[in-house]
């Protein structure tokens, strides 16, 4: 395989994990013991195609949010998941998306300056795999015996704020855990009954921690010199790769859980991990 087509596949691979509640470093991790190791600045740069994708989606919400949050306007108009606000709304929406990233910032910097590193064996990412699958579905349980008992709640309270924020950073900890679904699923038990305003709000609180992480990496890979060192060519072909498929994945998830649960992405899980366990050989 070339290493153009390689670097091809691993852009698909991030745009189509990176938001769907499956792992989107996990799954690198593992495709790349067999597509070859990547660059920091090679991984750095495709998970921000995949953050350009859905800024791309929510621009219109994201533009509402920061003029509702100064009062200029009601957001009546644009939300992918169909939850409009008014100007009052979108403000505290707002103040609570900054605490979540606020408590993602703190914890994630005590996680570096602690020297955290992602592990490279394939055994701790499957059996992530395999325990959030069971977690998920055993959260969805939950989660809907909430909703029955509550109805159907779309606000954000401070609560599912902070814990979304904590959630994030558990998840950048233990690859094969997956952002997206430790964020969502904690704003679902956490009393955010409403599975679209549990995503929408997972994925909003992405963006600027996303931003932010891969800002902070990028100065790392710059002040090391691996920038000059880089294929421009495929790393571009990725990129572009990578926020295609991420546009289309976010688009499908948005329209998916309308109408179903989690429970497809919880098996897929548990399948692929008990897969790994069996067939890739224990610490290699």
């Amino acid at each position: 395989m070339t290493d153009l087509l390689a670097a091809l596949l691993l852009g698909i691979i991030e745009g189509i994990t990176e938001f769907l509640p499956i792992s989107s470093t996990g799954h690198l991790l593992i495709a790349e013991r067999w597509l070859g190791h990547r660059s920091d600045l090679f991984n750095i740069s495709i998970q921000a195609g995949a953050i350009l994708a859905v800024v791309l989606i929510y621009r219109q919400r994201l533009w509402d949010l920061a003029m509702g949050f100064l009062g200029r306007r009601a957001l009546a108009e644009h939300s992918p998941a169909g939850m409009p606000m008014d100007a009052a709304q979108a403000r505290d929406y707002a103040f609570k998306l900054a605490a979540a990233f606020g408590v993602t910032a703190v914890l994630g910097l005590v996680v570096k300056k602690l020297g955290f590193e992602l592990p490279e064996q394939v055994t701790p990412i499957a059996w992530a795999l395999v325990l959030g699958g069971l977690w998920m579905i055993v959260a969805e349980h939950f989660a809907a015996k909430r909703a029955a008992a509550l109805g159907e709640r779309a606000t954000i309270t401070w609560t599912v704020a902070i814990l979304v924020g904590i959630a994030q950073v558990v998840a950048g900890v233990f690859p094969g855990t997956s952002r997206s679904g430790a964020t969502i699923f904690v704003a679902l038990l956490a009393g955010t009954t409403s599975r679209a305003a549990a995503t929408e709000f997972a994925f909003l609180v992405g963006i600027p921690t996303m931003f932010a992480a891969t800002a902070y990496e990028l100065i790392d890979v710059v002040r090391s010199g691996q920038a000059g060192h880089e294929d421009w060519g495929d790393l571009g072909v990725a990129f572009v790769a990578s926020a295609i498929t991420a546009f289309i994945s976010v688009k499908w998830l948005l329209r998916y859980i309308q109408s179903h649960r989690f429970t497809a992405f919880a098996i897929y899980r548990f399948v692929l991990g008990a897969a790994l366990l069996y067939l890739v050989p224990a610490g290699s």
